[in-house]
């Protein structure tokens, strides 16, 4: 069985304390597609300067706080991704301009009307870039130790920079895998 055998669209990829590659050291990465051809997913907790009204004027004012674009992965950085949380009793199905991810989180159609689909959604959030591997190079990162494949909960889509995004999904795994959470990140400051 292959190492990515449990990675599935909606689940979260975890950087391990000792992934220290700067485009994803102590990322969440929620996973949008992954099929046998790679996997395409978004960081969820690198947020940056630039508010979505300065790149995407039509969507600033829908986006949930802080109303900046995050940085979604290191591929494509110029490519504008969008994520919808919907509300209790919305399906991607029958609202125009989504596509269902998993449950009630969807890839927003960036090209769709906004004010016909910021009633049908909790939040929206934008990602410029997105974090993609090819086939088996995510299973040999997973066998390496690289990343934690844990369930994802729609309020991780939208969730604030305040919010230590990482060490919150670790702690809600359980023991042993919570006690990953209190890792320093620097072990010279341990």
């Amino acid at each position: 069985m292959p190492a990515d055998a449990e990675v599935e669209p909606g689940s979260l990829l975890v950087a391990a304390p000792t992934m220290f590659d700067p485009n994803f050291r102590r990322t969440v990465v929620f996973v949008i597609d992954h099929r046998q051809e790679g996997t395409l997913g978004v960081v969820l907790n690198r947020p940056s300067e630039v508010p979505v009204d300065d790149v995407l004027p039509s969507w600033g004012r829908h986006v949930v706080e802080p109303q900046s674009v995050f940085v979604g992965g290191p591929v494509e950085k110029k490519t504008a991704l969008c994520l919808a949380a919907l509300r209790a009793g919305e399906t991607a199905a029958r609202v125009p301009g989504l596509i269902g991810v998993r449950g009630p989180v969807a890839l927003v159609d960036l090209d769709a009307d906004p004010d016909l689909l910021v009633p049908k959604v909790r939040g929206l959030r934008v990602f410029a870039g997105y974090a993609g591997w090819d086939s088996g190079q995510l299973a040999g990162e997973i066998e390496r130790g690289d990343w934690l494949i844990v369930p994802a909960l729609p309020s991780d889509v939208l969730a604030t920079p305040d919010r230590d995004l990482w060490g919150q999904v670790l702690r809600r795994q359980g023991v042993p895998t919570a006690l990953l959470a209190t890792h320093p990140g620097d072990l010279q400051r341990n």
